[in-house]
């Protein structure tokens, strides 16, 4: 669940008590649009969203730290397969993102844990909200991780790449990583996690994927000139496929792919706060157009630019010598421009995991807005959370793997597909039922085996 469960069902009860009577001619099921007659947010604020504003704050759901990875899959896939996939996996966002919406009118749902409650229950409920913890939580993660990377550098490689601050000014206790973190956090990412409603962020997302085409437009850049002047090699278009084990590697890029498009758990937030909900269908679409573009271009001239080189955070392979003018401060303004993206990304995938921290631990209490201590307190817990794990998880590539091949493929393809399975109001057609076992049976079985190719990497097992 992403937002307002328990403020919706006393409007819900409110707005049946006004619109039904005791008629048998009275339908069961109301449109979606009743559920939003006149309330557009948790906070009882009327829908004033646009067409724009949805499509920035979508595709900031989407575009997140990703994209960051997507370079080192075309490492693992080759230039022609992973992009390829990077294709495939847009169109089955699409077709997912189409049937929760479907099931979520005709259910006159406006979340999603009131869709899989639909489908299967109390049990289907918790489960979605498990999964949504685990995701948006990792996610997080991730992005403090790479903020960390950016602004005080790894050392994953066992070779340090510095960062930001600690290569304009040499190694010292401010420009740990711990505490460059803590700063972040507590000037930036914190103030950002307070706002109550997610259109509030339209601005900063409009920012963000402003930062994200900074990014790609200096990407390309550097990589032609490189081009032109022969500093670039021929790039893979195949995987090598040498033994079992690079076979079973070719896996671990999945989950990095399904994370890159799996924006289910705000979709309902922006269809809520949407002026006209009929849209929320071409916001997506848009959405994910927009941000399929931006993947597949930072995909390919990122493995160009880096070859075999390409680090699973490619934003750590900004902090060498480019062989072209200016290439420090072309490093510095690739590297800061994106480490300011994800801060104006974060509150917009911690608000959805605020709600549903606060509906799944605090189910039987009063709603999450109903008093400013426990909204504040939430919200400082879940960000320390993040914090203390970011410190702890040494690279993006493992977390990707971990949240991409669990809550994520889940929340973003299985759900969906078990639901159109299950049909709880008889909408789903014979094309949309075959295509939900494909989806399930692709899912299951491609996350099953990188799991397992990441296990045997990490314990050392060989063929």
């Amino acid at each position: 669940m992403t937002l307002y469960e328990k403020n919706n069902e006393q409007q819900q009860q409110q707005q049946h008590t006004t619109i039904l009577v005791n008629n048998e001619q009275t339908p069961l099921l109301l449109p979606n649009k009743i559920s939003k007659t006149k309330t557009g947010g948790p906070y009882n604020e009327p829908p004033a969203a646009s067409f724009t504003g949805a499509v920035f704050n979508l595709s900031t759901t989407i575009i997140g730290a990703g994209i960051m990875a997507l370079p080192a899959t075309m490492k693992v896939l080759g230039l022609a397969l992973g992009v390829g996939a990077i294709a495939i996996l847009a169109v089955l966002a699409e077709y997912s993102l189409d049937v929760l919406m479907r099931f979520s009118k005709v259910g006159n749902a406006v979340t999603y844990s009131q869709v899989m409650e639909s489908a299967f229950g109390r049990v289907g409920r918790r489960l979605f909200q498990i999964c949504i913890f685990v995701n948006n939580f990792g996610i997080l993660v991730v992005y403090m991780i790479i903020i960390g990377d950016v602004l005080s550098g790894t050392s994953t490689t066992g070779i340090h790449h510095f960062g930001v601050l600690d290569g304009w000014f040499g190694e010292h206790w401010w420009t740990m990583r711990t505490f460059v973190l803590l700063m972040t956090t507590l000037f930036v990412l914190a103030p950002l996690a307070f706002f109550k409603q997610i259109d509030s962020l339209r601005y900063t997302s409009a920012i963000a994927v402003a930062l994200a085409l900074v990014f790609l437009v200096i990407l390309v850049g550097i990589t032609f000139l490189k081009l032109f002047n022969g500093g670039i090699t021929t790039p893979r278009l195949l995987p090598t496929i040498t033994d079992m084990n690079s076979i079973w590697n070719l896996f671990t890029a999945v989950p990095i792919l399904v994370n890159a498009f799996v924006c289910h758990s705000n979709v309902h937030t922006i269809n809520m706060e949407l002026q006209d909900s009929s849209r929320i269908q071409p916001v997506v679409r848009a959405s994910l157009t927009l941000s399929s573009v931006i993947y597949i271009l930072t995909a390919i001239f990122g493995f160009l630019l880096f070859g075999e080189s390409t680090l699973d955070d490619v934003l750590a392979n900004f902090d060498v010598d480019l062989g072209i003018p200016y290439s420090s401060l072309l490093n510095d303004i690739v590297r800061i421009s994106y480490a300011f993206h994800l801060m104006l990304v974060f509150p917009v995938i911690f608000f959805s995991l605020r709600f549903n921290f606060d509906e799944f631990i605090f189910a039987s209490s009063k709603s999450l807005n109903a008093t400013k201590y426990k909204f504040v307190s939430t919200t400082v817990v879940l960000v320390a959370l993040v914090y203390i794990a970011a410190n702890f998880m040494p690279s993006i590539w493992y977390a990707l793997q971990f949240t991409g091949a669990t809550a994520t493929v889940c929340i973003g393809f299985v759900f969906p597909a078990a639901i159109s399975i299950r049909d709880p109001h008889g909408i789903a057609t014979e094309k949309d039922k075959i295509l939900s076992i494909v989806m399930i049976v692709l899912a299951v079985f491609s996350n099953s085996l990188a799991i397992y190719s990441n296990a045997a990497s990490m314990s050392g097992i060989t063929s």
